[in-house]
C-alpha cells in the first residue's frame, strides 16, 4: 500500500486556504509520508516568514491518503494467440 501527502496553506485571517497540493512522491508506510509532511510544512513557514505568517495567520494542513491504483488490465491477446486456438 502506498500514500500520498495532499497539504493546504490556510489563513487564519481570512478563514480560507489555497487549492490543496498533491505531491508526487508515494510514501511506503503513513509514517514516511507524516515526517515529511511536517518536514515540508516548516520549511513552507521559513520560506513564509515571520512577518507574513503572523500578519496573516498562516497554518498549513496535511494528510496522508491511501493511493487507490486501479487492477491491471489483461494484456490484449493477439492475432496470433487467437489463430493458434482454431
Amino acid at each position: 500500500m502506498k500514500f500520498l501527502l495532499t497539504a493546504l496553506l490556510c489563513s487564519g485571517i481570512s478563514s480560507t486556504c489555497l487549492t490543496p497540493h498533491t505531491f508526487p512522491e508515494a510514501y511506503d508506510d503513513v509514517y514516511s509520508c507524516m515526517m515529511d509532511g511536517y518536514t515540508k510544512s516548516l520549511e513552507k513557514m521559513e520560506e513564509i516568514g515571520r512577518e507574513e505568517v503572523n500578519t496573516h495567520h498562516i497554518f498549513v494542513k496535511f494528510s496522508c491518503d491511501i493511493l487507490i491504483t486501479p487492477p491491471k488490465k489483461p494484456a490484449p491477446k493477439s492475432k496470433i494467440d487467437k489463430e493458434a486456438k482454431v
